[in-house]
């Protein structure tokens, strides 16, 4: 394609020129006028306004944090104290294992455990759960524990976390 088709096919028409005009400037008409009294608010009505709008703000009680829920003192804890249970036949503890499928703790400090073990033959079935409530309840702050043991979904090694999987060898 030479210079003078492709000038022949242009779809826009060029204009050269040497300057364009400057654009209006911006106008406000609903400015009051010169002679219209000014409302100027004082430091006192500020102060006032401002405080009326803080006012929910520093009436609110600041949010502790929650004991049994996840980070809170006592939900820590009961994690803590299930960590340091390991499965017998193998070298991990059972919450890297994942067998704890839930950590429940009531606003009155009780705490429910569900968990699984990776067999229902598993020759710890009956002394494991047992061994857990007592290892929670001697967490500082919780009144009671109950341990749920469920078979549904079943365990598998997919449950387990990447810590367990590495002191395993598995990773």
């Amino acid at each position: 394609m030479t210079d003078d088709t492709r000038d022949e096919t242009r779809k826009f028409a060029v204009e050269e020129v040497d300057a364009a005009p400057a654009p209006p400037r911006a106008r406000v008409d609903d400015a009051p006028a010169d002679d219209a009294p000014q409302v100027y608010e004082t430091p006192t009505q500020k102060f006032a306004r401002k405080r009326d709008y803080l006012e929910g703000f520093l009436a609110q009680e600041p949010e502790g944090e929650d004991p049994t829920g996840p980070g809170g003192m006592i939900y820590e804890g009961v994690i803590s104290a299930l960590k340091e249970i390991y499965d017998p036949e193998i070298p991990v503890n059972i919450y890297e294992l994942g067998l704890i499928y839930g950590v429940d703790v009531s606003p009155e400090h009780s705490v429910a455990i569900t968990m699984t073990l990776t067999t229902p033959h598993c020759p710890v079935a009956e002394s494991m759960p047992g061994e857990i409530e007592m290892r929670v309840a001697a967490v500082p702050g919780v009144r009671d524990c109950e341990v749920n043991l469920v078979w549904d979904p079943p365990w598998d090694m997919a449950k387990m976390s990447d810590e367990a999987k590495l002191e395993l060898g598995m990773l």
